[in-house]
């Protein structure tokens, strides 16, 4: 038996898709062949979100997720920069997400995170994991400091 090697996601803005490649076989099991690409834009300026997505990469290794660094002035952003910076944001399925929303999408690309996306995802669940989110959002800073301090020190 042959793998097939299918995939297509759209660039934001683009009108036709660009092809994303992944190996199903009898070895890796057969699964339905196209398959959505996750974009998440991240801010590379901070070391906190630098980690987070060098995780998310190395996690990511059906590479169902497309990394887009919101702070090169050659990428395209969806709303405005500022915007996208002050929250987390994910593309999924043709809707733009933010905040507990664009990381359970992001969690759900990832095989062994998918269980933890889905129960964000569950609308009961929803508004628990956004507040945790907000809480975050409260402390991000200070943990922004501390990483660059980090940084410096090394």
């Amino acid at each position: 038996m042959g793998l097939i090697h299918i995939g297509c996601f759209f660039v934001t803005g683009a009108q036709t898709p660009e092809c994303h490649f992944r190996t199903f076989g009898p070895y890796t099991g057969w699964k339905q062949a196209l398959v959505e690409t996750v974009t998440v834009w991240f801010d590379s300026s901070c070391p906190l979100c630098q980690r987070e997505i060098a995780l998310m990469r190395r996690l990511d290794r059906a590479h169902a997720i497309r990394f887009v660094d919101a702070c090169s002035p050659d990428t395209s952003c969806p709303i405005d920069r500022g915007d996208l910076l002050a929250r987390f944001h994910a593309e999924e399925n043709g809707r733009l997400l933010s905040g507990a929303a664009a990381f359970a999408a992001m969690w759900r690309a990832i095989p062994l995170l998918r269980p933890l996306g889905i129960v964000a995802g569950w609308k009961p669940a929803t508004p628990v994991f956004e507040l945790a989110y907000r809480g975050f959002l409260r402390v991000r800073p200070r943990l922004q400091r501390l990483f660059r301090q980090e940084v410096a020190g090394r």
